[in-house]
């Protein structure tokens, strides 16, 4: 059982079962959504998802997919869409109180759709705190 939640609290949720996928998204839609230049998504059956306390807000990102996020701090939780996967849902995984719980992630998607410098920023140096410039 994996438990995971929104920035302020006000959302909670547990899942339990296997992903069908564990994967970052490079697509405008997420990268808009998120204000982030990628967005991990794991992809569970919807029955595997308990929201344990309060009610995410939803907003039709597009004529089929619907985002689901925290009314009160505006995290994103959850992505649907019953055209591409009915009856699952894709959980931003860094929502999770342990990513890690997941092991990494097995594709990125979108990545015709990927900010260009992206491509590199492995190769970026790595600092474990916010370094002194």
């Amino acid at each position: 059982m994996l438990e995971g939640g929104c920035h302020c609290g006000a959302v909670r949720y547990q899942v339990s079962g296997t992903p069908a996928h564990n994967a970052l998204c490079h697509c405008t839609d997420c990268r808009r959504s998120a204000g982030a230049p990628l967005v991990g998504w794991a992809l569970f059956a919807a029955d595997d998802i308990t929201v344990r306390r309060g009610e995410p807000r939803i907003y039709a990102s597009s004529e089929n997919g619907r985002r689901h996020f925290c009314p009160a701090c505006g995290t994103g939780l959850f992505y649907t869409n019953e055209t591409i996967f009915p009856g699952m849902i894709d959980i931003q995984s860094a929502t999770l109180d342990d990513p890690d719980a997941l092991g990494p992630p097995s594709a990125q998607i979108q990545v015709a759709e990927r900010i260009g410098w992206m491509a590199d920023a492995h190769a970026l140096p790595a600092f474990e705190r916010y370094p002194e410039f």
